[in-house]
């Protein structure tokens, strides 16, 4: 069956998208790719994709890891055949995510012949393959005005039980441009040695890719007669692996911009909650760093409710509100409006914010704080609201855990305060298998600790990664609460913000460089 089968297909049958994710970086997948896992029921996806995909398989009840060779656990092409096929006839919409691009090395046709033979409706989405993007990522041209005009795409790793090669050598050998090589590193000594036998020059020069795209990749150039030295069975430098061979290899017109990023090469532990993960990971991994998020305490509503739906239903009796926090803000607001009312409630309130991470909160839902101090700390919202308080009844929605400055410091400046926990936070007692799998093999270079609560927390989930990484203080008051913990601070952030932090890394680096 083709794709324009489809309406005639049986009703109860679904669809299977083979879908192309790229070879790593997880802005390199197509927006297609994008719509086709918003709307899976299944997705049965390669190792070598990156995970950060699957948060777009929002609809998704099940996803499957097909297996990786390091866990000698892969699922055999079989196998993924009858899931497939198995899913759809279910009537579900199955997206099989594929590593690069479906119609490259990528077995798509073994699939499109056993879907074809369930009568099992199919789509295409195409990826970007990966020699196309170590051309970008590794500022390797793959063609060029004076050394090649055209491109060869070649498989190190042929069929295992294939009656003969197709490959030919002495074609390839004599080749006017570009050969890149996908896979084969255990077979690089003979293919290397194939093409020497059959007059391609020793001196070749060859760029070897490793993990094309991901914050690890590598790039090592050397030339063909140096290949077996470095791709063997036991190399150090393990797959996934492109290989580039032709004069384009040795041409650096095309900076390697990609692995010259600022933070290139770094891992860091972020350990704020999920949902607010995303301000540190997406300016981190801009800057090239390997960027993985576990939360050490968990946000949620308030397990008793009523204190804070009291204080909603008497707002006219406030005359300030002050917010200590961003989650102070969500969920004040979010309940404000799950009761029923609306932000016209608030008109006629003050209202003060630590800092502008809180302020833009505030703006978020259409406000615009009165008082925000200079230093994003309690200290300081307190100084600045000080001469205006006194009389006046001021609510302070809060966590259920944290210091007590801002009401005592408001009180003794003669106001009337309430608290109410607007969220309560808890301390998360799982770390993640990615994050465990980065612990057991390399570790992290740095760990970032955005407040006190989640630096104890912190300390209790990881303790060795506290122990054994630099870390990232945003604040004096979160540093000195990691000091007490028994912890070295190796930066702290001079701006208490996301953006704060983010500068006093890169500062760091810029001093340390050699």
């Amino acid at each position: 069956m083709t794709p324009t089968d489809q309406d005639s297909a049986d009703a109860g049958t679904g669809t299977v998208y083979l879908v192309g994710s790229g070879p790593g970086d997880a802005g390199l997948i197509t927006q297609r790719g994008i719509q086709c896992l918003r709307q899976a029921d299944v997705v049965l996806y390669d190792y070598l994709s990156n995970p950060e995909l699957l948060e777009y398989a929002i609809s998704a009840d099940e996803m499957h890891c097909l297996g990786s060779h390091a866990q000698r656990k892969l699922w055999s092409q079989d196998r993924i055949n009858e899931e497939m096929i198995a899913q759809a006839k279910q009537g579900k919409k199955v997206v099989r995510l594929k590593s690069g691009d479906p119609t490259v090395f990528a077995r798509a046709t073994e699939e499109i012949e056993a879907l074809r033979a369930a009568d099992v409706p199919f789509q295409i989405v195409p990826g970007i393959t990966t020699a196309l993007a170590a051309s970008a990522y590794a500022g390797i041209p793959l063609t060029h005005s004076d050394y090649a005009s055209a491109v060869a795409f070649v498989t190190g790793h042929e069929k295992p039980g294939k009656d003969g090669s197709a490959i030919d050598f002495a074609s390839l050998a004599s080749f006017p441009g570009t050969l890149v090589f996908y896979m084969g590193v255990t077979t690089a000594p003979q293919w290397s040695a194939q093409l020497i036998a059959h007059g391609k020059s020793a001196d070749t020069p060859c760029a070897i890719i490793r993990r094309c795209s991901w914050p690890d990749q590598e790039t090592f150039r050397c030339t063909l007669g140096e290949i077996p030295n470095l791709l063997h069975s036991g190399s150090k430098i393990r797959p996934p692996v492109i290989t580039v061979v032709g004069e384009v290899a040795q041409d650096q017109s095309i900076p390697n911009w990609f692995e010259e990023r600022a933070l290139f090469g770094q891992s860091f532990l972020i350990t704020r909650p999920e949902h607010q993960a995303s301000e540190l990971r997406l300016p981190l991994a801009e800057l090239g760093a390997e960027v993985f998020v576990q939360p050490a305490i968990d946000i949620n509503f308030a397990s008793d409710q009523a204190p804070l739906n009291d204080a909603i239903a008497n707002l006219k009796s406030f005359d300030w509100i002050a917010f200590s926090s961003r989650n102070g803000v969500v969920f004040f607001m979010e309940r404000l409006r799950a009761l029923g009312f609306d932000f016209r409630l608030l008109g006629h309130l003050k209202i003060g914010a630590i800092g502008p991470g809180t302020a833009e909160q505030l703006h978020y839902y259409g406000f615009k704080a009165d008082v925000i101090p200079d230093e994003y700390r309690a200290e300081s919202l307190v100084a600045a609201m000080a001469d205006q308080v006194a009389g006046k009844r001021v609510l302070l929605p809060r966590a259920s855990r944290g210091r007590d400055v801002l009401p005592a410091g408001l009180t003794q400046h003669g106001a009337d305060v309430t608290e109410v926990i607007a969220y309560q936070s808890t301390d998360v007692t799982q770390v993640s298998p990615e994050v465990q799998r980065q612990m057991e093999s390399t570790g992290f270079d740095w760990v970032i600790v955005t407040s006190s609560a989640i630096a104890r927390a912190t300390a209790q989930l990881v303790p060795e990664v506290m122990k054994s990484s630099n870390i990232v203080s945003i604040s004096p008051i979160t540093s000195d609460t990691i000091r007490q913990l028994g912890y070295e601070v190796t930066v702290e952030a001079k701006v208490y913000t996301m953006d704060g932090i983010v500068e006093a890394i890169l500062a760091y680096e810029d001093e340390n460089s050699v």
